[in-house]
């Protein structure tokens, strides 16, 4: 069945979309299209799995719910075979409900998985005494590695590194070194990325791509002559949510996926 476009997160929370879903028992997936990108499933009024670019269950649930922008769309039927989310939905809103105000204040800290974080000078000389959780996270924030990447290297899921993160900044550890002089710059896709990338799209949907990428690009806040490489995934799955066709889709992600790999 046809997506159905249920409205954008600046104009509506999310939980006012969830609600008519749960309680008719709906099926279907959930998709957040914007600065960042996300599905919900639910199944028979359960929500079951949920994903973001860099991690998924409970956690990404967590993060779509505390997104302010994004189109919401919802397509009937859509079924997972994974299964993140083992709680039922009342509880998982429970949980929600419980963290929400220590959610909002991380996210005033560290507005992104892709923020990164730098030691801060000790002005005040007190001592300060750290697990060693902490200690690990400290010793890989240089100011250019993400969360995400922090995340990744200690084998961690995002939501433990952004709670250490959250807890270093708070006790003067930490700062964002956004806007800051960086020592290494990010990589930028090649030039040959986006001509594949609009040949690959208009084979799965004929000359709409063009215009299809340029909309994406924009939810991204990314122009071509600009886009990161560490971006480049994201956008590739956003895009291949433009495909109705399953196979279409897979094919068109699999496609981008080695050739970005080959690029590198």
């Amino acid at each position: 069945m046809p997506e159905i476009f249920l409205g954008d997160l600046s104009e509506v929370k999310l939980f006012e979309i969830l609600k008519p879903l749960l309680v008719d028992k709906k099926t279907g997936r959930l998709s957040f299209k914007g600065l960042e990108n996300g599905e919900i499933y639910i199944v028979k009024g359960n929500i079951v799995h949920a994903k973001t670019p860099h991690a998924f269950g409970e956690y990404s649930f967590f993060s779509i719910m505390g997104w302010k922008t994004g189109k919401i769309t919802f397509e009937p039927d859509e079924i997972s075979t994974e299964r993140t989310i083992p709680i039922p939905s009342e509880q998982l809103l429970l949980n929600w409900s419980s963290k929400k105000m220590e959610w909002e204040k991380i996210r005033e800290l560290i507005p992104s998985n892709n923020s990164s974080f730098r030691l801060s000078l000790q002005r005040n000389g007190a001592e300060k005494n750290i697990s060693a959780d902490q200690w690990n996270v400290l010793a890989l924030s240089d100011g250019l590695k993400t969360i995400s990447e922090i995340a990744k290297t200690l084998s961690w899921d995002e939501l433990k590194t952004m709670m250490t993160v959250y807890q270093l900044i708070k006790a003067g550890l930490l700062e964002r070194a956004e806007g800051q002089k960086s020592v290494r710059p990010r990589k930028k896709v090649g030039e040959k990325f986006f001509l594949t990338l609009e040949n690959e799209l208009k084979r799965m949907m004929g000359p709409v791509a063009s215009l299809i990428i340029e909309d994406n690009l924009g939810d991204f806040g990314e122009t071509k002559d600009s886009f990161p490489q560490d971006r480049a995934l994201s956008l590739i799955e956003s895009l291949g949510e433009e495909i109705p066709n399953d196979l279409k889709r897979r094919e068109f992600v699999k496609a981008m996926t080695e050739s970005l790999s080959l690029s590198k």
